[in-house]
């Protein structure tokens, strides 16, 4: 049982699985934000390596059945429709993964904190921006900015959902267009991690069994989802993003 626990306290490990509960409940609501909750509240009491190998199983699982919720069809369409922001995403991910070493990761965290709690603050406000039709420039510059930030950081999620709001997505694609590209994000976090040795047979049952709590959460939120309109769910979006946003700042400033 201790390898589970992963020499956690019973109250600790039990305070591990409302942490990764609440995570799941939030992101099933809105879509994203399980990692920042679970490394934020993990790593208060425990190692930040085992805070980060607890969220990688369950980021994994959440986010693909996120975006397989209605059908494998649904997602496909999902990524056909935002294609061009995955493409220069990807892309520029892969590029700037290569700067790590050059641009300091809290420098990025700081700039970007700020711009997504300015953007946020101003539409809790009543400031309500919106793109009437699509524009592939647009998109492009929108996953060129989560991409460069996701390849220093392994942040990827404000940009995307700044555009998502920005574009006045549906709600449910909004949902499964973020599993679609978290989800292949947590692919390639999952085996980074297991090459940096994040993830050991010490850990891996951690996050494995973190996976419950998680996918419960999960379902409870995607629950709430479905009984919220998009209003509603819009502006819940951007409560959560303004929040996201501050961490970042947080992050940033304490380098």
């Amino acid at each position: 049982m201790d390898i589970f626990l992963s020499g956690l306290t019973p109250s600790l490990f039990l305070i591990a699985l409302t942490v990764t509960l609440l995570a799941g409940v939030v992101k099933g609501m809105v879509g994203f934000a399980m990692p920042m909750i679970m490394i934020s509240g993990l790593s208060s009491f425990i190692a930040p390596e085992l805070a980060l190998a607890a969220l990688i199983l369950p980021t994994v699982a959440t986010n693909a059945l996120q975006a397989l919720r209605q059908g494998p069809r649904e997602a496909l369409a999902s990524v056909k429709s935002f294609k061009v922001f995955l493409l220069v995403g990807g892309v520029m991910l892969l590029l700037s993964a290569q700067l790590v070493s050059i641009v300091p990761a809290h420098i990025l965290l700081l700039a970007i904190g700020v711009v997504v709690s300015l953007f946020t603050g101003l539409q809790l406000l009543g400031w309500s921006p919106t793109v009437s039709s699509a524009s592939k420039g647009l998109e492009a510059l929108f996953g060129a900015v989560a991409g460069a930030i996701g390849g220093i950081s392994g942040i990827w999620g404000p940009p995307t959902v700044m555009y998502l709001n920005a574009m006045d997505v549906a709600k449910k694609e909004a949902l499964r267009i973020q599993g679609v590209i978290y989800g292949l994000g947590a692919v390639l976090l999952l085996i980074s991690h297991i090459g940096s040795g994040v993830i050991n047979a010490r850990t891996l049952p951690f996050s494995a069994i973190m996976l419950l709590p998680a996918v419960a959460g999960l379902w409870i939120g995607f629950k709430l989802h479905d009984r919220i309109d998009q209003k509603s769910f819009r502006r819940l979006t951007q409560v959560v993003l303004f929040i996201a946003g501050l961490n970042l700042v947080r992050r940033g400033l304490m380098g």
